[in-house]
């Protein structure tokens, strides 16, 4: 009789653990929003907006440069990241293609393209970002991104004179 119990008290626990609430249309509008307004806030050169999007430990990915980990990381790699691009004449946006929650976490993939004050398309990858709901609210906990464009080959190392 104790062996059923614990097999039963282990089926629940599982159970328990594999279910999680369905996703919503809701949940799905909410992720898009959010992604939408990053690149809105990005646009508009809001840093402090950008990383307000970002739960407190989330960490961004971005290609060609370490790990940022944590808001105000977050944050300083933004103010950066914005001015380049501001100082380059460029703009980004994009589509969320796909998106998905279970419980209290999501996602949302797409792609995004960044133009040149002419409008001309200069830059094309994707991007997958994850999401924690708290308090009702998505935040982005990890973020990444990469270009379409093939890396550019590293440059040849430089021969020692000396031998």
């Amino acid at each position: 009789m104790s062996n059923r119990i614990l097999v039963l008290a282990a089926a629940a626990l599982v159970a328990a653990c594999t279910t999680a609430a369905p996703n919503t249309a809701a949940d799905e509008a909410a992720l898009r929003a959010v992604s939408l307004q990053w690149w809105d806030k990005h646009n508009a050169g809001d840093a402090d907006g950008v990383a307000a999007l970002h739960a407190e430990d989330a960490i961004v990915l971005a290609p060609g440069v370490p790990a940022a980990v944590g808001r105000p990381a977050i944050r300083e790699f933004m103010a950066g990241d914005i001015a380049t691009t501001k100082a380059a004449g460029l703009t980004s946006g994009g589509e969320v293609t796909a998106v998905g929650a279970a419980g209290d976490l999501g996602w949302a993939s797409g792609t995004y393209s960044a133009t040149d004050a002419s409008g001309a398309t200069v830059d094309t990858g994707k991007f997958l970002t994850v999401y924690r709901r708290a308090n009702g609210e998505w935040l982005i906990i990890r973020d990444t991104w990469n270009s379409d464009a093939a890396a550019a080959p590293a440059a040849a190392p430089v021969p020692n004179p000396a031998g």
